[in-house]
Order: structure tokens, then sequence, then C-alpha cells
């Protein structure tokens, strides 16, 4: 297998290398980054995190799905995974679909309505 700059590297040294693209919004470059680091570690949320916001920003709203519902089955209280997966479905124009994360994101945010 070719090494390529992508997979170069420690996991640290590639999740700063995935941070820095993201924060250029290189948002594909990034995924292209955090996929291979996500198969190495699928244990971690972060970079599984990073990766579904990487797939959010670059309009791959069915890779970006994927991986939150992977998150939330594994940790259903994570808000942000619950919130970008319910922008990810309103995105989709399912937001009937969409509402239960969003509230659920909210209660974990403890943003409740006034009584």
């Amino acid at each position: 297998m070719d090494t390529t700059y992508y997979d170069h590297g420690t996991p640290a040294e590639r999740w700063e290398r995935a941070g820095m693209f993201f924060d250029a919004k290189e948002y594909a470059t990034a995924a292209r980054v955090l996929g291979a680091l996500v198969e190495e570690v699928p244990e971690q949320t972060g970079p599984r995190l990073l990766l579904a916001r990487a797939y959010y920003h670059s309009a791959q709203l069915g890779r970006a799905e994927a991986e939150l519902r992977r998150i939330v089955e594994r940790d259903p209280v994570e808000q942000y995974a619950r919130l970008l997966l319910g922008r990810t479905l309103e995105r989709q124009g399912r937001a009937a679909e969409a509402e239960p994360h969003l509230r659920l994101a909210s209660a974990l945010a403890g943003d409740f309505p006034e009584l």
C-alpha cells in the first residue's frame, strides 16, 4: 500500500493535519485524512465527529448522516452529534426525522422553554 501525505505520520499527527485542513475550509481533504484515522481508531468519538462535520460542510450529507448515526448509537447523549444529525436531516429535506434529534440536542444543552 502506498503511503501518501494524507496517510503519513502518527495518529496524532494525522489528527492535527485533518484539523488544519478543516480550519482552512478544505473539508473534502480533511475527510480524506479523517476517513483512514476513523478506521484505525473507530472507538474514538472526536475523529468521527470531525469527519461527520467535514462531510456536512462538503455537502456529503449521506456520509455525514451515517457517521452521526454511528456516534449516537454508541453515545445517545452526545449533544453535538444529535444537533448535527438534526441539521443534516433538515438539509436533506427530512424535517420530521430531524425534529426529535434537534429537541434532544436542545434538552441536552439545557435549553428548556420557559414555563
